[in-house]
């Protein structure tokens, strides 16, 4: 529906947004572990689960490793502490939520079993962005979260700029 898809990077800033909201206060590095989620994504893909299934390997350890490396990158610890794995994936489903009901067609009911509702307090409009757009945004947003965790990554990420 309308001129742009909604991009990785775009995703990726409503998560982070998502996850600051649950959690008031949350450190930078860990908002900027939530901006980097689908990071493995852009690497490789997204690829279903069956065709992971079938690759015939431990696909789950092979994209823990690819997050670790890149988390390393951009100076986020390789490994998660659980409560910031966890609220990561409590945002990526409420950001599913909203991206179900808003840009897909799925019912309200229907989203809420899938992937439960996002907080109360957040009901933005998703918009997609151009992908130059979307990108600018994302990498503005890495570049201001990176120097609150006081990382000195380099340049920034790729920020997903295909649609």
């Amino acid at each position: 529906t309308g001129e742009h898809a909604f991009s990785v990077a775009q995703h990726s800033l409503v998560v982070e947004e998502i996850a600051a909201l649950i959690s008031p206060g949350l450190d930078p590095r860990w908002r900027l572990a939530a901006l980097l989620h689908d990071a493995p994504e852009y690497v490789i893909g997204d690829m279903i689960s069956p065709f992971k299934a079938a690759l015939g390997l431990d696909y789950r350890t092979f994209e823990e490793r690819l997050e670790h490396a890149i988390h390393l990158r951009f100076g986020v610890p390789p490994k998660l502490p659980a409560a910031v794995k966890a609220l990561i994936k409590r945002a990526d489903r409420a950001c599913a939520f909203l991206e179900a009901t808003q840009l897909a067609g799925f019912g309200h009911a229907e989203s809420i079993d899938l992937f439960g509702e996002p907080p109360p307090s957040y009901r933005p409009t998703l918009e997609p962005l151009s992908a130059a757009h979307a990108q600018g945004r994302y990498l503005d947003r890495y570049h201001t979260l990176a120097e609150a965790a006081g990382v000195m990554a380099g340049p920034a990420p790729a920020a997903f700029d295909t649609e």
